[in-house]
């Protein structure tokens, strides 16, 4: 029987997904957004899996181009193995997969290969970064402030 996680836990991968599509946003990846129709758009895909379970946690999937898929879908289909395109649709797979992991890394996050054969080149994503560190694509203080204008003096007077 499927046993999912707690409240409080569901937020908490709610969370760290929104977290590691924003990051992967400002790496300047397409980001699926979730119940994107795949058949539409390809980029990076954040998955949620609540299972109380090892399976579950948050996972990071590379998707082609809708064209890429569907010729290496056709082929598997027809058992054309030896079709270049089955080879560099699973380099191009791969390829992502490691470019996510190591932009993922740099921002402060913890990744692992999924290591599950429903996951196949998939990344699970075991934390963010501290939860007092701001994302390095964040605003800083100093770009709020307009070029040229000063602040007024203390006291209200001109």
């Amino acid at each position: 029987m499927f046993e999912r996680v707690s409240a409080e836990e569901s937020a908490a991968l709610e969370a760290l997904a929104r977290k590691v599509r924003n990051e992967l946003t400002a790496a300047g990846l397409p980001v699926l957004a979730p119940g994107l129709d795949p058949v539409l758009a390809g980029g990076a895909e954040v998955d949620i899996d609540h299972g109380a379970d090892a399976a579950g946690g948050v996972f990071v999937a590379w998707q082609a181009s809708p064209r890429l898929r569907a010729r290496a879908s056709r082929a598997f289909r027809l058992k054309q193995l030896d079709e270049p395109v089955l080879r560099h649709s699973s380099a191009v797979g791969a390829a992502m997969v490691r470019a996510m992991a190591a932009v993922l890394a740099s921002a402060g996050f913890s990744t692992e290969d999924a290591r599950d054969e429903y996951r196949p080149q998939q990344l699970r994503v075991l934390a963010g970064p501290p939860s007092k560190q701001q994302p390095l694509w964040s605003l800083r203080d100093d770009e709020l402030a307009l070029p040229g204008r000063q602040d007024a003096p203390a006291g209200g007077a001109d």
